[in-house]
């Protein structure tokens, strides 16, 4: 997401939790939305953690913001544990996202 490894981690974390909520903690509700938007937060913070390049923070805060509204495109809001999970990892990325973002902005001009 931007230069310190704290807002990559984030992402990775939150990825992290979506992938393996199925299994975890959901009883296999919206197993897929949750595993395939988790993968690919994971993906996207993982490359900035391993030192490579990766996609830009507008990617990965996308990513975060489809898990985020995914209880409501898949409906799946009444598996309470699943879309918590969604609402909170994916929240949680699209604000440091979206904050990075702004900061790099900011700091260019």
């Amino acid at each position: 997401m931007g230069k310190l490894a704290w807002e990559d981690a984030v992402a990775f974390v939150a990825g992290l939790a979506a992938l393996v909520a199925p299994d975890l903690w959901t009883d296999g509700d919206a197993r897929l939305p949750l595993m395939v938007l988790g993968a690919l937060l994971l993906v996207a913070g993982l490359f900035p953690l391993l030192g490579s390049v990766g996609p830009a923070v507008w990617t990965t805060t996308t990513f975060a913001l489809l898990l985020f509204v995914s209880p409501w495109a898949w409906e799946f809001t009444d598996g309470r544990a699943a879309a918590w999970t969604a609402w909170i990892a994916g929240g949680a990325a699209t604000i440091v996202g979206l904050w990075v973002a702004y900061r790099t902005r900011t700091v260019k001009r």
